[in-house]
């Protein structure tokens, strides 16, 4: 197992990525097309495990035809529907059968996308507030596409800062007394904190919660790990409940992106355990409204360039680990540097007293 070495990074940082990797300027950067990029030899959710029955269900992951079923209560993951007369050849994801590496973890079906051969549990992203063997009631648990290529939902995500003028209604403004952001990466995951003292209290938590404070202190955290196009959430506000929220965005095509989102709102109070998560229905067409124009003036490349600002830096970092990864794949290296599987509850500021399992 390797180790995660998390590092933080400068808005001006242009170092040269760790040996063998290709150096990507920023310039360049700046001027990415992320529909060209296609991840392999990775684990990606494609279904909650209650929704894989004995009738096949469809999923796709960058075009792929992915059929689902049980056999005895086990998932079997195909290219080819159980009935379907096979006339087509099989792809280079699947055994001689036809079936991709599947596997059932969190709540969630994942298939392996890549050599079949290569396949490892190890591989898959770490979830340390999600039950390993599932089991969270349905209401926790949503489906939302966007009409996005997967990289530009993340790059959304990863900017924390974005929620206090598109969530506002949910989150709180962006009011605080201060406002700290850090950036952490490695070769597999990019990781943003950002810490606010006394900010709005979120009208989420005012109504649901009962919080009467007119603020909260604030970390909250998205870590992203970039083959597999999922994100972790984990939000601590205080006083107030804790919000860990497992967002996937799997590529269905280049431009269209399915997540099958879980939030573990246990520990929270009855009504806010039920509503926070329904509220990401509200919030994913807030973001598809952002990002569905965005997705067509990414195509293709351009000499305009993107302009940021110092709380870019995460979103900056993405853009340049998914193209050095991209470039290292391009040139026939699939192998993992770092460890997604490694437990990253610290990182997250995790309550581990409110998720034992």
């Amino acid at each position: 197992m390797l180790d995660i070495a998390d590092r933080p990074t400068s808005h001006d940082d242009n170092s040269a990525p760790p040996a063998g990797g290709s150096p990507i300027a920023m310039n360049v950067v700046n001027r990415w097309v992320p529909h060209n990029i296609v991840m392999r030899d990775s684990w990606f959710p494609v279904a909650h495990d209650y929704s894989v029955t004995g009738k096949p269900v469809r999923r796709a992951v960058y075009s792929n035809p992915i059929f689902l079923w049980r056999d005895n209560g086990v998932v079997v993951a195909s290219e080819f529907h159980p009935n379907e007369r096979v006339v087509r050849d099989k792809s280079d994801y699947t055994d001689a059968r036809g079936r991709y590496p599947v596997m059932e973890h969190y709540g969630v079906v994942w298939i392996w996308l890549g050599n079949p051969l290569a396949a490892d549990p190890r591989h898959l992203p770490s979830l340390p507030f999600l039950p390993p063997k599932g089991g969270l009631p349905r209401h926790m648990t949503a489906t939302v596409r966007f009409e996005s290529s997967a990289p530009i939902s993340l790059e959304n995500l990863i900017d924390l800062t974005h929620a206090d003028f598109l969530h506002a209604d949910v989150v709180g403004d962006e009011r605080s007394d201060s406002e700290t952001i850090e950036t952490y990466y490695d070769s597999e995951t990019v990781t943003m904190v950002r810490t606010c003292v006394n900010k709005s209290v979120a009208p989420v938590m005012k109504f649901f919660s009962g919080i009467k404070q007119p603020t909260q202190n604030v970390r909250q955290v998205i870590r992203i790990y970039l083959r597999s196009h999922c994100a972790i959430a984990y939000g601590r506000f205080s006083p107030g409940d804790d919000v860990p929220l497992f967002h996937p965005c799997t590529p269905e095509t280049r431009d269209r992106t399915r997540m099958e989102m879980v939030m573990n709102t246990s520990n929270a109070g009855r009504m806010f355990s039920y509503v926070m998560p329904k509220a990401g229905y509200k919030v994913s067409r807030q973001d598809s409204y952002m990002t569905s124009p965005q997705s067509p003036r990414y195509m293709r490349h351009t000499d305009r360039k993107d302009l940021h600002s110092k709380f870019d830096q995460a979103g900056q970092r993405y853009r340049m680990a998914m193209m050095e990864l991209a470039d290292r794949q391009a040139k026939g290296d699939f192998a993992y540097r770092d460890n997604v599987s490694a437990d990253c509850s610290d990182i997250i500021g995790l309550r581990k007293e409110l998720f034992q399992f």
